[in-house]
C-alpha cells in the first residue's frame, strides 16, 4: 500500500512542487469579461473605460498608501508570494505518507543515523530541518517544539503578505473616490469650456470603477487565496512533524500510517 504513493513522491519531487492554477485564470477572465460584456450590451465602448489619468491616480495612490503602512520586509514577502496566485505550491500528502513510512522502516532496521543521507535530498526546507533533528537524536517533544516555531514563523510571514493585499483592497476604493472628486473639480473649473467637460466626467466615473474593480476583482481575492494556500501548507507541515515525531518515539510503521492518513482528504 505504501509503494504506490512512493512513486508519486519521486515524480513530484518528494511531495512538494508547483502547479498552474487554471481556476484563477478562469475566474479573472470571467469577471473581467462579464463587466466588459455588460458594458458592451448597454451600448458602451471599451475606449470609454480606458483612462490613463484615472489609472495613475488609483494605482499610484493605492500603492503609496500601502507603502506608508507596510514595513519593507512585509512588502517584499507580498511580492514574492504574488506568483502563488497562478503558480501555487502543491503538496502531495500521499507522497509524504509513503516517505514517512519508508523513513520509519529504515530507522527501525538501520537506526536513525541511516536517514542522514536523505536530509539533503528533501526539497522542502522545513522537512529537511525536521529530519535533521530526528537524525541528531532529539526527543519527540523537542522536535515538535522546534518545528512548531518554524511553522508559526512561516504562517506569520504568509499572514503579513496577505495583509498587504488586504490593505490594497481597502485603500483602492477610497482612492477611486478621490479620483472621482478630482475629476468633478476639473469639471467645475471648466464649465465654460464644453470640450473639457467630457474628459473631466470620464476621469471621475472611471476612477471609481478602477478603485472598486481592482479591490474586489484582484486585491481582496489575492489576499484570501494566499491565506488558503498558507493553511494548506501548514497542514502539510503538521503532517510532516507528526510523522517525524512518531518515528523519534519509536512507533511502528502501521501506527504512523494510521495517524497520518487522517491528514489525507
Amino acid at each position: 500500500m505504501a509503494k504506490k504513493p512512493a512513486k508519486a513522491a519521486k515524480k513530484k519531487g518528494g511531495g512538494t512542487g508547483v502547479s498552474f492554477d487554471f481556476l484563477t485564470l478562469l475566474g479573472v477572465t470571467m469577471a473581467v469579461g462579464a463587466i466588459l460584456g455588460g458594458n458592451w450590451l448597454e451600448g458602451g465602448h471599451l475606449s470609454a473605460l480606458i483612462q490613463l489619468t484615472a489609472f495613475v491616480i488609483v494605482i499610484g495612490g493605492t500603492l503609496g498608501a500601502v507603502l506608508v503602512q507596510t514595513p519593507l520586509r512585509d512588502f517584499r514577502e507580498a511580492l514574492r508570494r504574488f506568483s502563488w496566485v497562478l503558480l501555487p505550491p502543491s503538496y502531495d500528502r500521499q507522497a509524504v505518507l509513503a516517505k514517512t513510512i519508508e523513513w520509519s522502516r529504515v530507522a527501525r532496521r538501520d537506526g536513525l543515523l541511516a536517514l542522514e543521507q536523505r536530509v539533503g535530498k528533501e526539497p522542502d526546507s522545513l522537512t529537511q530541518k525536521g529530519l535533521q533533528l530526528l537524525v541528531d537524536g532529539l526527543e519527540p517533544e523537542a522536535i515538535r517544539t522546534v518545528m512548531d516555531v518554524e511553522i508559526d514563523n512561516a504562517m506569520a510571514k504568509d499572514a503579513r503578505a496577505a495583509k498587504v493585499y488586504d490593505a490594497m483592497g481597502g485603500y483602492s476604493p477610497t482612492i477611486g473616490i478621490i479620483g472621482a472628486v478630482l475629476g468633478l473639480i476639473d469639471v467645475m473649473n471648466n464649465l465654460s469650456d464644453p470640450a473639457q467637460l467630457g474628459a473631466g466626467i470620464a476621469v471621475a466615473f472611471v476612477a471609481t470603477i478602477y478603485g472598486v474593480g481592482f479591490a474586489n476583482l484582484f486585491y481582496l481575492p489575492i489576499a484570501n487565496k494566499l491565506r488558503a494556500i498558507s493553511g494548506d501548507q501548514m497542514q502539510y507541515h503538521e503532517m510532516v512533524v507528526d510523522g517525524i515525531a512518531m518515528i523519534a518515539d519509536g512507533d511502528n510503521p502501521q501506527a504512523i500510517q494510521s495517524k497520518l492518513e487522517g491528514y489525507i482528504d
